[in-house]
């Protein structure tokens, strides 16, 4: 049986590849900072690992076929990216493991092409986005180097499965159950989302399909590029009731971002909510056949029922 080590399974992206694998037959092995996993990833075994300790994680991911790399600081933190993905690196040269990584759009810079492809240049205007094109550079040189096998994978904002820390529950439906749907930006603007749970499957198509991909692969993953007023519209179809629109008040950020780091790490992607784009892939439906997919109005109403916001199911299950 083939051994996969996730590193950060308590995390949002983490949990559900785990969940993922778990059902797909592998040996999956969970690797927290705590040692412990959620009730939903029973059948897993769970580790202690800091991914900021390499001789740790050389330790907890001895044997391991695969690594995947859920690891992501807080967004005030993000100096820790890089000396955590050269801690991955050397867990991988030392299992000679197959390195699974999650890829962001942070890359291309302000103004975002409309369109994203797997050939469209990176233009970093940003820290975080420089860190991005830096872990990547680093995953590319150990490919070459033929030490480390990288298979990456970019999406856009998350959404979907359980735990907190998106802009879907942050911002968007914090305010549901009051009537009211918040949007970060332009309501009309073309935003890329990925459904972590098709996500995740994909992932897991790709492992299944190594012999089509080469030492290094960055690949997108077309999720649900939609606008804030096709996501309200799902959502009030999932709780049956219209919800009143409002917009994210960015000027309070701008405002209190000399005095609040956190205001002034999400003021300096805020790029991101005012310039369309979407991902699009020439490759992935190729490798591992249809894409996965759920429908925006089953996504967006498991994704609200993930986070306990009720549902018109909710309410139906509970009569």
């Amino acid at each position: 049986m083939t051994k996969i080590a996730i590193l950060g399974a308590n995390g949002r992206l983490g949990r559900v590849v785990a969940k993922a694998f778990i059902d797909a037959g592998y040996d999956v092995r969970a690797i927290t900072r705590s040692g412990k996993i959620p009730a939903e990833l029973t059948g897993a075994t769970a580790v202690a690992g800091d991914g900021l300790d390499r001789e740790a994680l050389l330790r907890v991911t001895e044997g391991a076929d695969i690594i995947f790399n859920g690891l992501n600081p807080i967004y005030t933190d993000w100096g820790k990216c890089l000396p955590m993905a050269e801690n991955v690196m050397a867990a991988c040269r030392a299992n000679h493991a197959l390195h699974l990584a999650p890829g962001s759009v942070y890359n291309y810079g302000s103004p975002m092409p409309a369109v994203i492809t797997e050939d469209t240049p990176f233009h970093p205007t940003t820290e975080k986005g420089r860190i991005r094109v830096a872990m990547e550079d680093l995953f590319r040189r150990e490919a070459e180097a033929g030490r480390v096998r990288t298979i990456l994978l970019r999406a856009g904002d998350f959404f979907g499965g359980t735990g907190t820390g998106s802009w879907f529950d942050l911002v968007v439906a914090a305010k549901m159950e009051k009537g009211v749907y918040t949007a970060a930006g332009p309501a009309d603007l073309v935003h890329e989302w990925a459904y972590l749970p098709d996500m995740a499957k994909a992932f897991v198509g790709l492992t299944e399909n190594l012999d089509k991909l080469g030492a290094y692969e960055a690949l997108n993953f077309p999720g649900h590029a939609v606008t804030d007023l096709e996501i309200r519209a799902a959502a009030e179809q999932a709780l049956g009731r219209t919800l009143k629109l409002t917009t994210m008040p960015w000027w309070v950020l701008r405002a209190g971002s000399p005095f609040v780091a956190m205001w002034r790490e999400l003021v300096s992607m805020s790029y991101l909510r005012f310039e369309p784009h979407q991902l699009v892939s020439a490759r992935l439906a190729g490798i591992i056949g249809t894409v996965p997919q759920t429908p925006l109005d089953r996504a967006v109403a498991e994704a609200l029922d993930d986070i306990g916001v009720t549902t018109i199911d909710d309410v139906s299950k509970a009569a």
